[in-house]
């Protein structure tokens, strides 16, 4: 009987050698477990770490899911993402006797744990150690630090992260940005629902927001990722001219995407340039 799995220890407990990864995060996360030689077929946006995907299929990207093309690739499991891809791709494939394991981590820790169990497929003990545990040890430590701040009753510098532009989104809570945002040191400006500048209606994950909202909540420092919008120079400067400590400061920084929006192997590295970004700030 096929499931939809939503944890690790729903999946059924046998061998799966043919997997199809819909997740590009975690898709990489596979490669670096040693479990790369599963992969059957991966979306278009899979293309970390490079070469790795060279000659296997490609089934879409995460909205528009190219079921036929799974099922062309026999295999007996999928890995998805509630948010990124769509329950009409799930019921179909599960419909086709596939198992699928939706994927949702909401915090840093929920990415580190479900790189942990991403290893339980059939990682080697020295793969799980190398890969692994880095990123466990990083997420404790990032929380003790977090911690003995709050403690000390230190101010956390205010953080604005641009996910879009045209219109200019950002992140609330609830949200993986957000934690990471958090766990780093930061405090998030929009982690409280606002009203959407278009609609007027309060946005709870994804706000839009203009920059007349941005200069009124008073950042710190302003984050623009690579992605999901490629944040370029040109983006700085338009929000160079606001007149908030970011701003005033010259504290606004593009900064690798990957970081903000891949759980698993780059959560590490993720703690490690946020937290010094927002140590100087």
């Amino acid at each position: 009987h096929p499931r939809v799995a939503w944890r690790r220890a729903d999946l059924p407990e046998r061998f799966f050698g043919r997997i199809v990864s819909l997740v590009p995060s975690l898709s990489e996360a596979l490669v670096l477990l040693g479990l790369g030689d599963r992969l059957v077929a991966v979306t278009e946006y899979c293309v970390l770490p490079a070469g790795a995907f060279d000659g296997l299929p490609r089934v879409g990207g995460t909205k528009d899911t190219d079921v036929a093309g799974i099922l062309a690739v026999r295999p007996d499991l999928v890995i998805a993402n509630q948010e990124e891809n769509t329950a009409r791709v799930v019921r179909q494939l599960t419909a086709q006797g596939i198992d699928v394991w939706v994927t949702y981590p909401r915090t840093v820790r929920e990415g580190a744990e479900l790189l942990r169990d991403l290893a339980t497929l059939g990682a080697t003990a020295e793969c799980e150690a190398r890969v692994v545990g880095p990123v466990l040890a990083a997420v404790a430590d990032a929380e003790a630090r977090r911690s003995r701040a709050r403690a000390a009753g230190a101010r956390p510098p205010r953080v604005f992260c641009a996910i879009w532009r045209d219109p200019w989104m950002s992140v609330a809570a609830d949200t993986y940005i957000h934690d990471l945002i958090e766990l780093c040191g930061g405090a998030n400006v929009f982690a409280e629902p606002v009203s959407d500048a278009r609609s007027g209606r309060a946005e709870r994950r994804y706000p839009i927001v203009d920059l007349r909202a941005i200069e009124r909540a008073a950042p710190d420092v302003m984050l623009l990722p690579s992605e999901p919008y490629a944040f370029a120079e040109a983006d700085r400067e338009a929000l160079r001219r606001l007149d908030c400590p970011a701003s005033v400061h010259a504290r606004i920084y593009l900064i690798d995407g990957t970081l903000v929006s891949w759980y698993g192997p780059r959560i590490s590295e993720a703690i490690r340039v946020l937290g010094q970004i927002l140590a100087i700030s």
